[in-house]
């Protein structure tokens, strides 16, 4: 039998949330332990470490997640990582100016997505089991100046992701416009909110994607 695929949220906050560590991920199947994102706040706990994996080399953490990934033997990377039988592979995301991607994780028959920040929803992302994604607007986009990208908003992720078949959709990158759809006690009409320090369980080939809206 195939170990389970548990995936912790180390984090789930946009940058400089008020109320949220950053958005980070720690991935384990069997005794292999990889980290996605993270930061000051949203570090792993003690023990091996296969990789440290970011999402953008050029994010305003990254001073910091160098430092937090070199007291591990680590240097953080937006790489691909085929460890045996758990295969991440780093693939391109509409986001901003520069190189940004997202992961797609896939053990045991299982499909994981590790996709915080994106301005379009990726379309590899499709079909996947359980997917953490994009949440720093709620119901429109936030744009960065010059047109270079920005971030998509829950509304249209959720109707996209529903779309494209994902079983299970939480959302991990918690910004200030979402906060406030929070505390109004608005939920999104498809997926979840993340919770830091929650394990998410996959095991087993699951058949649980939701009807097209």
């Amino acid at each position: 039998m195939a170990p389970r695929l548990r995936l912790t949220l180390l984090g789930v906050g946009a940058m400089a949330s008020p109320r949220f560590a950053p958005a980070g991920l720690l991935l384990a199947y069997g005794r292999r332990r990889v980290v996605f994102d993270g930061g000051p706040g949203a570090e792993p706990p003690a023990g091996p470490l296969e990789a440290w994996l970011v999402t953008d080399e050029q994010a305003e953490l990254r001073p910091a997640l160098r430092r937090l990934a070199a007291r591990r033997g680590l240097a953080p990377g937006m790489v691909d990582a085929d460890l045996g039988d758990l295969r991440i592979h780093a693939l391109p995301v509409a986001h901003t100016s520069h190189p940004t991607c997202g992961y797609r994780v896939e053990a045991g028959g299982l499909t994981a997505v590790w996709a915080p920040e994106f301005w379009t929803f990726p379309a590899w992302a499709a079909n996947a089991d359980l997917m953490f994604a994009e949440a720093s607007g709620w119901n429109r986009p936030i744009r960065f100046r010059g047109g270079v990208g920005g971030h998509a908003p829950v509304r249209e992720t959720a109707r996209e992701a529903a779309r494209r078949g994902t079983g299970r959709l939480v959302y991990a990158h918690i910004g200030r416009p979402c906060l406030r759809a929070m505390d109004a006690g608005l939920t999104p009409e498809y997926g979840e909110w993340g919770r830091e320090g929650h394990t998410y369980v996959l095991a087993g080939t699951a058949d649980h994607r939701p009807r097209a809206p």
